[in-house]
């Protein structure tokens, strides 16, 4: 329909987008059909009713009485098509008996005649703008305004503008008000929960790619920032000491040099640990190979993946580098192996090392953090470490990620 999602994120858009949108047209439709719906709900209702309670002594109305439940369903089976003109979300399931019963009794009763009386406005910016012409006919006459020259008509034309500007929104508004009425008496509980659900999900994982934009920003100005000096001072103190001859200043300059080296080298690191290019290049198998040649502990990797969506492929390597940090520093191990698999959508990472077991991820905050993190993405971590080992620290995540 447009580019925003529904009536009521246009309505609260600036004015010239919301405008030019088709969302007042959609939301006067929607008003507009509710008024031959109401009538016909209207009629529908009382002729059920009544000749329900003029024969219920012979039984018969009870069976007519039993149409109102399916009236009602009806008419909520049409609301729901009918609300997609304001909020293209659709709305599934069953609401129940009565709180159909009740949408219906509204909308035949009051919903309708609101609306009719709103839809008695929508001539007048149309007289207004048209003035100057209809004024030669005949005095054109609106809400008590008579309009008998062509002079007072074309004052007329900009108070038609601003009045039909005000009408869109008025309508807008009217219409997402009713919808979101409606909405919530046809709504199943179990539609309404799956759709908070859904939203948690969405707002999760966008906490997840907030958190990589900010990771990836840090990374940058690391490399192009501080590096880049870094990278300068070393050059600057080689250049120094090529000017100095023997002495305690060639020695403090050597010295200088050397830290700076290590500092570069140390953020060259840090760099790395924070998104290690290889990754974004290459891939999830090929960065993990190389954390394996950089650990202590020799490491086996077989993983037979192929290129997974960015959130997987960070979240799968950090599990690996957390999980390869913690063999080194507490499991005792003389090897470690990694595997990883695609199983019926899903991404599966084993980390599995001969140490002495008893890993409790309760007393650490590396693999919770990372936890976490893969919760976001409706993955999960388990960790089995008997007495004794071996360890396994096991990672599974969708690798179909939702928008």
């Amino acid at each position: 329909m447009s580019s925003y999602p529904d009536a009521w994120s246009a309505v609260r858009a600036r004015p010239d987008r919301f405008l030019v949108s088709p969302w007042p047209w959609w939301s006067l439709g929607y008003l507009a059909s509710t008024v031959p719906l109401g009538i016909a709900v209207l009629v529908g209702l009382v002729t059920l009713v009544g000749l329900g309670l003029l024969t219920v002594v012979i039984l018969v109305g009870l069976v007519i009485l039993a149409g109102v439940p399916r009236l009602a369903g009806a008419v909520a089976s049409m609301e729901r098509f009918r609300l997609r003109l304001v909020l293209p979300v659709p709305v599934g399931g069953s609401a129940g008996r009565w709180p159909e019963i009740g949408h219906a009794v509204l909308l035949a009763t009051v919903l309708w005649v609101v609306d009719a009386v709103a839809l008695l406005l929508v001539p007048v910016p149309a007289v207004l703008l048209l003035a100057p012409w209809l004024v030669g006919y005949e005095p054109v006459e609106v809400t008590g305004w008579r309009i008998e020259t062509r002079a007072e008509a074309w004052f007329a034309v900009p108070a038609g503008v601003v009045v039909l500007v005000a009408l869109a929104y008025v309508m807008t508004w009217l219409a997402c008000g009713q919808a979101a009425l409606v909405r919530t008496l046809l709504a199943a509980p179990d539609a309404q929960l799956t759709a908070a659900v859904a939203d948690l999900r969405r707002s999760r994982r966008g906490l997840v790619d907030a958190f990589e934009v900010e990771r990836r920003r840090i990374e940058r100005d690391l490399h192009d920032g501080v590096q880049q000096r870094l990278v300068a001072l070393a050059m600057t103190l080689g250049s120094a000491e090529l000017e100095v001859s023997d002495g305690r200043s060639l020695v403090l300059l050597r010295e200088a040099q050397r830290q700076a080296e290590a500092a570069l080298g140390e953020l060259r690191a840090t760099i790395r640990g924070i998104h290690p290019q290889v990754l974004s290049d290459h891939g999830l198998a090929p960065a993990v190979h190389e954390i394996a040649d950089a650990s202590p502990v020799p490491v086996a990797v077989d993983l037979q993946v192929p290129r997974l969506p960015g959130p997987v492929e960070t979240a799968a390597y950090f599990f690996v580098s957390e999980a390869l940090t913690n063999i080194a520093r507490h499991a005792g191990a003389r090897s470690a192996t990694v595997h990883g698999w695609i199983h019926r959508g899903d991404l599966i990472v084993t980390v599995v090392d001969d140490g002495v077991g008893g890993a409790d991820p309760a007393r650490g905050t590396g693999l919770a953090g990372l936890a976490a993190r893969l919760a976001a993405l409706d993955g999960q971590v388990t960790v089995a470490s008997p007495a004794g080992g071996p360890t396994e620290v096991r990672m599974q995540c969708p690798t179909s990620q939702p928008a």
